[in-house]
C-alpha cells in the first residue's frame, strides 16, 4: 500500500507541473485541431490526443505538452492495474476503480466530464467555446486522481488480511515445477525400469512445494505487515501432507 500512495504521490506532482502549463496544453490542441481541420468536435477521449500527438504537431512545445499528458494518463492506467491486483475488493472499492478504468480507456468519450470544486481547470478555460471543446480533456487527470485517494482511503479501512497480491497466488498455483508421471512398469529409452513412479512423483512434488513455500516465506517476511497478510491468504489453514496436492 505503501508503493501505492508514492505511486499516486508521483503522479500528483508530475500533474501539478502539467496544470501549470493548461494554456500551452489548450494552445497545442488549437493548433493540432486545426492541423487536422477538425475545430468542430470537442476533444473527447486520449485516442485523440494521442492522434493529434502522433500526425498533425508540427512544433516541439506542442509536442512536449501533450506527451506530458499522455504520459500522466498512461501512468494512471497502470496505477489501475496495480490497484486491482492488491486485493479482491468490495462494492465501494470495485466501483471506484471501474470508474477510474474507463476514463483512462483510450476510446473512453471525455466530452460530458467536468471537474467539479476544489478543482478550478474548467473556470481557467477563456470562453463557453472552449469550454465546450476542452472541459472534459482537462478535467479527466484531477477526477481520477481525486477517486484513486478515494479508493486508497476506503482499502485502508479494510482488515489487513483482506490484502493480498493476486499475482503472487497466481504465481504458487500455476508456476509450480511438474516432472512427468510414469507408472509402474514404464521403460525408458533405454529399456530400464522408470524411476520416478506415481508415488515418488507426488512425493518430489510436494517436496518441491514445501522447499517453494519456505522460500516464499522468507520473501514475505522482508515485506513485514503485508508480507504476513500475503502468508496468511497463500497458505490458509493447515492440512495433513499427502491428502491434498496444495
Amino acid at each position: 500500500m505503501n508503493e501505492i500512495k508514492e505511486s499516486l504521490r508521483n503522479i500528483e506532482q508530475t500533474y501539478k507541473i502539467f496544470q501549470q502549463q493548461q494554456f500551452t496544453f489548450i494552445t497545442a490542441l488549437e493548433h493540432t485541431r486545426e492541423n487536422a481541420h477538425d475545430k468542430i468536435k470537442p476533444v473527447s477521449s486520449i485516442g485523440q490526443v494521442q492522434t493529434y500527438t502522433d500526425h498533425y504537431c508540427n512544433n516541439s512545445t506542442d509536442k512536449r505538452i501533450l506527451l506530458l499528458f499522455l504520459s500522466i494518463c498512461s501512468d494512471l492506467n497502470k496505477l489501475c492495474q496495480r490497484l486491482e491486483s492488491l486485493h479482491p475488493g468490495n462494492s465501494v472499492t470495485n466501483a471506484l476503480l471501474d470508474k477510474c478504468k474507463t476514463l483512462v480507456s483510450h476510446s473512453n468519450d471525455l466530452s460530458g466530464i467536468r471537474a467539479k470544486y476544489p478543482h478550478d481547470v474548467v473556470n481557467h478555460l477563456s470562453c463557453d467555446e472552449a469550454r465546450n471543446h476542452y472541459g472534459g480533456v482537462v478535467s479527466l487527470i484531477p477526477i481520477v486522481l481525486d477517486s484513486m485517494k478515494e479508493w486508497v482511503a476506503h482499502t485502508e479501512k479494510l482488515p489487513r488480511n483482506m490484502l493480498h497480491s493476486v499475482s503472487a497466488r497466481k504465481a504458487a498455483v500455476y508456476n509450480q515445477a511438474e516432472l512427468p508421471i510414469r507408472r509402474v512398469g514404464d521403460r525408458d529409452h533405454l529399456g530400464q525400469p522408470a524411476f520416478i513412479t506415481e508415488g515418488t512423483q507426488t512425493y518430489i512434488s510436494l517436496t518441491e512445494k514445501a522447499r517453494e513455500r519456505e522460500d516464499r516465506r522468507v520473501k514475505l517476511k522482508q515485506l513485514g505487515g503485508l508480507g504476513r497478510a500475503i502468508r496468511k491468504f497463500l497458505d490458509g489453514p493447515w492440512r495433513p501432507p499427502g491428502k491434498h496436492a496444495f
